[in-house]
């Protein structure tokens, strides 16, 4: 009996040696290049770090901040960039996937594609075809506005269209995977579900919000996440289209990070900024996984 238990600790015990240590080379690289460098950050924000000193100033760089006028205005164009991207994203994938997913075969991989195609594109190519898209002198847009009488437009250079177009831009290069996602999810829908609310007379709104809707849920979770994530951090399409001009109309906090940290070197006060973003990155995932994920098996 006893001979018996210790084979089994002996098995236990391999197993779990055998599993950590095909976990340590992804542990390995977490913690070098994920979690030390978001420690280091959350350290040199308590300190006026620059090329010439490393002072101890405890909360003073966040105090700055949140009293910087072209801090809280990069916030707000963040927060602007994501209310409207992340439900245009979701909205706009959704409809896509529900009307390629009722073409034939050969049609759905030809859309799946198409559309999934600027997302495994460099982000630099795909904004300079957009830069050329917006250039007020030959720009197809201007070209196709000037047909309806329209003046010629700065897109990139004044107030009032430059944050859209930028969000117009992230839109385009956000949408490839989620329609993937949907399409494969529409697919593990039960046909039976849809047949027997159309033989009750349901109609095609009804359907969705009672049968496919909810059994989205579980994609619908992840995507709106990542696509969260992934506007609060745009900063590739800023950089190369409007480096946060004009007058700081289309800079983000990531933009901000970078101008602090690599133009104005000062990397305390650019790690401040990270940490603030984070926190609120986690405080709104957080609040997604909550109310969205209440309906999703783990």
């Amino acid at each position: 009996m006893l001979s018996s238990i210790i084979r089994v600790k002996r098995y236990v015990w391999r197993d779990w040696l055998m599993s950590y240590l095909f976990l340590l080379p992804a542990m390995g690289f977490f913690l070098l290049f994920v979690a030390y460098p978001m420690l280091k950050g959350v350290y040199i924000s308590f300190f006026n770090y620059t090329l010439s000193q490393f002072d101890f100033v405890g909360l003073a760089n966040y105090k700055h901040l949140f009293q910087d006028e072209t801090f809280i205005k990069s916030m707000r164009n963040t927060v602007m960039i994501v209310i409207i991207a992340v439900p245009v994203v979701i909205s706009f994938s959704i409809f896509v996937a529900m009307t390629i997913y009722r073409k034939s075969e050969w049609l759905r991989s030809l859309f799946r594609g198409i559309f999934y195609l600027p997302a495994v594109s460099s982000v630099v190519s795909i904004t300079v075809v957009w830069a050329s898209i917006y250039h007020p002198n030959y720009g197809i847009l201007n070209y196709i506005t000037g047909f309806f009488g329209a003046e010629p437009i700065a897109w990139l250079g004044e107030p009032r269209t430059a944050l859209l177009s930028i969000i117009l831009v992230l839109i385009t290069t956000s949408v490839g995977q989620p329609i993937i996602l949907y399409v494969a999810s529409l697919g593990n829908i039960p046909a039976s579900y849809i047949e027997a609310a159309q033989i009750d007379r349901a109609s095609s709104g009804q359907i969705f919000r009672k049968i496919i809707w909810p059994m989205l849920m579980p994609t619908n979770l992840y995507i709106i996440v990542i696509t969260t994530i992934n506007s609060f951090q745009v900063f590739a399409i800023i950089q190369l289209l409007t480096s946060g001009g004009p007058m700081y109309e289309t800079s983000t906090v990531m933009y901000g990070v970078y101008e602090q940290a690599f133009m104005l070197g000062s990397f305390g006060l650019a790690s401040a900024m990270g940490v603030i973003l984070a926190i609120v990155i986690g405080i709104i995932s957080i609040i997604q996984f909550k109310y969205l994920g209440s309906d999703v098996e783990y």
